[in-house]
């Protein structure tokens, strides 16, 4: 179940694993923090891109479902990794794992390369907002 309607614009190139634009269908809006790779014991897991995407991945949803909702109500999602080359090379491996926590829902999504995140462990962090009908 979606909590958003996606709206296409003449001009742009066709988006592949994101949307340009999102209407939020109306709901409870649900703001969530900076997921990294952190286990329950808040120690970064995975070496590589695709394991520390994957359980930031896994706690943006179980963040997402604490507050009552599903990966489908997502309406925007920032993604900060340390390595933008290091992410687009890891994408053959990412999009399944993509699929393995939000399936074919993709959200208005924007990539940033950052220096450093908070855990220096960290690759990458996942932040996202979400609509909760």
């Amino acid at each position: 179940m979606t909590a958003h309607e996606i709206v296409t614009a003449p001009g742009l190139a066709k988006p592949v694993g994101f949307a340009h634009a999102v209407v939020a269908a109306p709901g409870r809006t649900v703001y969530l923090g900076g997921q990294t790779a952190q286990d329950a014991d808040s120690q970064i897991v995975g070496t590589t891109m695709a394991e520390q995407f994957d359980q930031a991945a896994g706690n943006v949803v179980a963040a997402l479902a604490a507050a009552g909702g599903e990966p489908g109500h997502l309406v925007s999602l920032v993604i900060y990794v340390t390595d933008v080359a290091g992410y687009k090379a890891a994408l053959p491996e990412l999009g399944p794992l993509w699929r393995k926590h939000f399936g074919r829902h993709y959200p208005a999504v924007a990539l940033l390369g950052v220096v450093e995140l908070f855990d220096a462990e960290a690759m990458i962090e996942l932040i996202g907002t979400a609509v909760v009908p």
